[in-house]
């Protein structure tokens, strides 16, 4: 991970100071660095007597941050033309306007500032982008550390819950990993818990979930001279074990510590006619790229899309990209 630059503090503070009011909004089908850094950013806001509205698309699916949904809406105010002028949007955990979902009103030619960690955000101004971060809300916290000072219990546990999700409680982070343990002693510092934050994370499981796992598990087929692992959600599977408390990081977990396996790809049929997927992998795999042949993007070992299509017909595509790069 890189230290944000004076030039990029410079840039996001003009952006701050051109503006009156700001929309936060991060991507549809949040995990917890969106969700967590985009809490965090309010949090910087509201210490510099700034307004905003927190906006997502959800569903907030995931266990870590059920609790979170009211505290965003998918439809922004209001503003008339004068208003619109004078708001930014700020765009976190993403870099492309159509990830932010099915958004209820007009979000387009907002004067936009864009954070980000995600190998294929292709944004070139009024950003800072480091894919070498392993995730936003560690990017957030040296914003906060930079315009505010030393953090507050509750912002240091928005931040420590969004890495913690998206670094797979630290054990996806490798050798260059220094600063971000720094940052997280500081976290620590300022009254966080680490062994509470792990319990929200991986606890509170609905017993459906452990059922539906092991549906996922039997059903795992291998390809690739048995480098890659892929299994899927149906429709039916949806209506059966319910939607509520999904545990996909333990299947990632479970398949990828099989020997020989480099890569795990699990689809889910949304609707009759979309799909979304996760693809994670081990080490040299670049899934990001994969996944930006579907419309999707994200890491090199973690990615995932959204794309039309059904289940019959996306697996052998996916596994057709995959048998060239594997």
């Amino acid at each position: 991970m890189n230290i944000i630059s004076e030039a990029q503090f410079d840039a996001f503070k003009a952006f701050l100071d051109k503006h009156e009011f700001f929309f936060i909004a991060g991507h549809k089908e949040p995990d917890g660095d969106c969700v967590y850094s985009c809490l965090a950013m309010g949090e910087i806001l509201s210490k510099m007597n700034l307004e905003y509205q927190l906006i997502n698309a959800g569903p907030f699916k995931r266990n870590e941050i059920a609790e979170t949904a009211s505290f965003f809406t998918s439809t922004p105010q209001f503003l008339s033309e004068p208003e619109r002028k004078k708001t930014g949007l700020i765009i976190l955990d993403c870099s492309e306007m159509h990830r932010l979902g099915e958004i209820d009103g007009d979000l387009s030619n907002l004067d936009t500032f864009t954070i980000d960690h995600h190998l294929t955000a292709d944004v070139k101004e009024n950003c800072i982008i480091d894919s070498t971060a392993p995730a936003t809300c560690c990017l957030l916290q040296q914003l906060y550390e930079k315009f505010i000072g030393d953090l507050d219990k509750k912002t240091a546990t928005y931040i420590f819950l969004g890495q913690s999700t998206d670094t797979g409680y630290f054990k996806f982070l490798g050798s260059d990993s220094q600063l971000v343990f720094l940052q997280t002693a500081r976290l620590v510092k300022a009254g966080v818990n680490p062994r509470e934050i792990y319990d929200k994370i991986t606890g509170g499981r609905p017993y459906s979930t452990r059922k539906l796992l092991g549906v996922l598990l039997t059903r795992a087929e291998r390809a690739c001279n048995d480098k890659l692992v892929i299994t899927w959600e149906t429709l039916e599977d949806t209506k059966k074990f319910g939607q509520e408390g999904r545990d996909s990081d333990s299947l990632y977990s479970i398949l990828l510590s099989t020997t020989g396996v480099e890569v795990v790809v699990f689809l889910r049929q949304d609707t009759e006619f979309t799909c979304t997927a996760g693809l994670r992998s081990k080490k040299d795999c670049d899934v990001s790229a994969i996944a930006a042949k579907f419309g999707g993007g994200g890491h090199k070992n973690a990615s995932g899309l959204s794309v039309q299509g059904r289940l019959e017909n996306l697996i052998p595509e996916i596994k057709k990209e995959f048998a060239k790069v594997l």
